[in-house]
């Protein structure tokens, strides 16, 4: 899953999968490489659920 600025680089979901294949032990590769689901706000997002709640 790629999050941050780099989920914006749509060119990275067609060109990473391959480059990836070479460097993976067994022969097989079938991990696919995803957005993450709030894109680049997925760290921001992540870090805000850290954060303790006022109050309790």
């Amino acid at each position: 899953v790629l999050g941050g600025g780099m989920s914006n680089v749509e060119r990275l979901y067609q060109t990473v999968p391959d480059l990836v294949k070479q460097w993976v032990f067994g022969g097989e590769c079938e991990t696919p490489i995803r957005k993450a689901l709030h894109g680049d706000s997925s760290g921001v997002r992540g870090a805000a659920w850290l954060w303790p709640l006022q109050g309790t």
